[in-house]
């Protein structure tokens, strides 16, 4: 990955492992992957701005960013001290959107060519965005997409829908970034459509195992739904 915004006050460490996003009164900061990927599986560790976060918002998201807009992302809004994140999933398909939210990482988005993308933090699954391409609905399935991951000011909106704004006496806020891992199928244009999603041990991502969540699975969803869901639409 690399810095393509903030870049005066982000930096890189441990061997490249490592990253710090940085918001203050200047500017936020992101990074970018330097590949796109199409199916797989996309994960990073991500510690989010400790204390009062209120304001901020940390985002962690795939995007295709031509014609037809594909992107899939996390955001974490950020809240006053002693108060939990809330992350919302929000996926917008060939330019139109759908969310849904879910309060709060390792984070994983595992993209399979037919069935749908589980999104987990920890490991558990909170949502799945299905396929349902065959009753008209668009899925990212044609197009490959790049990793980000952003920090910035959304104190207008982010936090009680704008009533709790940015503690600038607290600045810098930083969040931790670690161990970006793709295990993905690489974009190389239209002939990876085809070549992603044929069936194949290379193309682990094409297993029936892969199709749908477990049994285990889909408890632990429906517990953190049931728990601690805000909305869904």
């Amino acid at each position: 990955m690399y810095i393509n915004w903030g870049a005066h006050h982000s930096s890189f460490s441990g061997n490249g492992e490592d990253l710090q996003l940085v918001l203050d009164q200047t500017s936020g900061s992101a990074v970018k992957s330097k590949r796109a990927f199409l199916f797989g599986s996309i994960e990073m560790l991500i510690k989010l701005v400790p204390g009062n976060s209120a304001g901020t918002v940390t985002t962690y998201y795939l995007s295709y960013t031509g014609d037809k807009h594909d992107e899939i992302d996390y955001e974490f809004l950020g809240n006053v001290s002693g108060q939990p994140y809330i992350v919302t999933q929000t996926s917008t398909l060939k330019e139109k959107e759908t969310e849904n939210s879910n309060s709060t990482c390792g984070l994983t988005q595992l993209l399979t060519p037919y069935t749908g993308i589980p999104w987990h933090i920890d490991n558990l699954p909170i949502c799945v965005f299905r396929n349902y391409e065959n009753e008209g609905i668009a899925f990212p399935n044609k197009q490959g997409m790049r990793v980000y991951s952003s920090l910035w000011n959304a104190d207008n909106w982010a936090t009680r829908g704008g009533l709790e704004k940015i503690d600038w006496k607290s600045a810098p806020f930083i969040a931790k970034l670690r161990r970006f891992r793709a295990r993905a199928c690489k974009w190389k244009g239209p002939v990876s459509i085809n070549q992603c999603a044929s069936k194949s041990p290379a193309n682990w991502w094409t297993s029936p195992s892969y199709s749908q969540l477990s049994s285990t699975k889909f408890g632990q969803m429906k517990w953190d739904r049931d728990n601690f869901m805000i909305y869904d639409y």
